[in-house]
């Protein structure tokens, strides 16, 4: 049974620390900048890959330290994303963010992550993140395709006439959810 509990996080508001920059880095970082374009990012490695190198200078909101892990890098980080192959330090750096309450997401390393990276489908304002509980990222991908090709272009025009009529009702909390009810009864027949 899968008992992971879907947030949305505001990456803009807090401090991700990305260990690793290799194609892999490269893999989340361009996750997490295509989901929060203005995510404060901080990458550590030696190694830095060119297509890595290109997308930092293209971000002021990421800071690139090229050199190796130091403990240190985890002060004043809120998640930590490890893209290494090196399970010595992935490790060591899994001991760390449970001392210091850091969520940690470990790539190709289920057993080692507080949270993980799923699938997300995007239009306009809709985000819907697909998890499989680390067990398949290929099926969550072709999950991602199929929603992608069934939701309609149009849904981001309905989420604001949504947000509009929204704004306009008066009354309580459950007033407003029972006439947002009826309307979306039949503005959402897909």
């Amino acid at each position: 049974m899968n008992t992971l509990f879907p947030i949305y996080v505001k990456l803009d508001q807090v401090q991700t620390l990305l260990v690793g920059a290799g194609p892999v880095g490269l893999e989340k970082l361009e996750a997490l900048l295509s989901n929060s374009p203005q995510a404060h990012i901080h990458v550590v490695a030696s190694e830095v890959d060119t297509a890595v190198r290109d997308l930092i200078a293209e971000n002021p909101n990421i800071s690139l330290s090229e050199r190796l892990f130091r403990d240190e890098d985890v002060e004043q980080v809120d998640l930590i994303i490890l893209a290494t192959n090196n399970a010595t330090l992935n490790q060591h750096i899994r001991e760390l963010a449970s001392h210091h309450h850091i969520l940690l997401n470990v790539a190709d390393k289920p057993e080692l992550c507080d949270f993980y990276l799923g699938s997300v489908v995007q239009k306009g304002n809709l985000k819907i993140g697909i998890s499989t509980n680390g067990k398949s990222p290929t099926i969550a991908k072709r999950l991602k395709e199929f929603l992608q090709d069934l939701l309609p272009a149009e849904i981001d025009e309905t989420l604001e006439l949504m947000g509009e009529l929204r704004a306009s009702l008066k009354g309580d909390f459950q007033e407003k959810v029972k006439a947002l009810n009826e309307h979306t009864k039949e503005a959402l027949k897909i």
